[in-house]
């Protein structure tokens, strides 16, 4: 799993999951490339990287915004060997106070803002090269107040299972990477003031008997992405300590 020389695009790269995932990919000698909505993280994480990392601030909600980046690929590196598309939102909203604007904004980043990555990308992506979209085991066990969240995921795997049809025959592959629970900093916040309590609460659910590590994550992302990986196309990977499989 080397990827010297490899031109790889995260978006939602300046912090949390998406962040370890890069570091992942920039330890294995790969030229990175980062996405965010927030240049001031964005030049943090880049300084944190090293030297063969940049960013392009982007939000993939904006269809401009992606024309854009992907033009500046094109012009400084010309390709892209992988896309990991991770860029997405969560919010917990309950049966009865789900509201349109969070439906909206949900629906939007986890499913169109993804839609329109894949779909910008894949000119500039030759045969050999990888798609790995970040999941979530939302999409089969979303949870109380998760329901638009775990539809979002789960539109997610409808849809691959159409696009590697589509893309038949390029020699591009798509996959999905669907992690549990992750201690990052995002989760830790979502959660609140309960959120020891409810780590140990989800721990209790994996036959690992515990939550993952963001880094973890990376290492599944790096798999997925690679030759180790050549004959895997359109399959959902649970990175969860084996809790979706009980």
């Amino acid at each position: 799993m080397q990827f010297q020389q490899k031109i790889v695009l995260v978006t939602g790269g300046s912090s949390g999951l998406g962040f370890a995932i890069a570091e992942e990919f920039a330890s294995q000698g790969a030229t990175v490339i980062i996405t965010g909505r927030r240049q001031s993280q964005l030049d943090d994480a880049v300084g944190r990287l090293g030297a063969l990392t940049s960013s392009v601030c982007t939000d993939i909600t904006n269809l401009d915004n992606l024309a854009s980046l992907f033009s500046h690929i094109r012009a400084v590196h010309g390709r892209i060997d992988v896309l990991i598309a991770n860029a997405g939102i969560g919010e917990i909203e309950p049966l009865g106070a789900i509201t349109e604007a969070g439906f909206d904004r949900i629906f939007s980043t986890n499913v169109k803002g993804t839609t329109f990555t894949i779909q910008g990308a894949l000119p500039l992506m030759p045969k050999g090269s990888s798609v790995v979209i970040i999941g979530s085991t939302a999409s089969i066990n979303p949870g109380p107040g998760l329901s638009v969240y775990g539809a979002t995921k789960a539109a997610l795997r409808a849809l691959v299972r159409s696009w590697i049809l589509d893309i038949k025959g390029s020699g591009v592959r798509i996959n999905l990477l669907s992690p549990g629970p992750v201690d990052t900093q995002s989760l830790r916040d979502v959660l609140g003031e309960n959120a020891q309590d409810v780590i140990e609460i989800l721990s209790e659910k994996s036959t690992l008997g515990r939550i993952g590590q963001a880094h973890e994550i990376g290492k599944a992302a790096l798999f997925l992405a690679s030759d180790a990986s050549s004959y895997v196309n359109g399959a959902e990977l649970f990175a969860d300590g084996g809790a979706s499989q009980v």
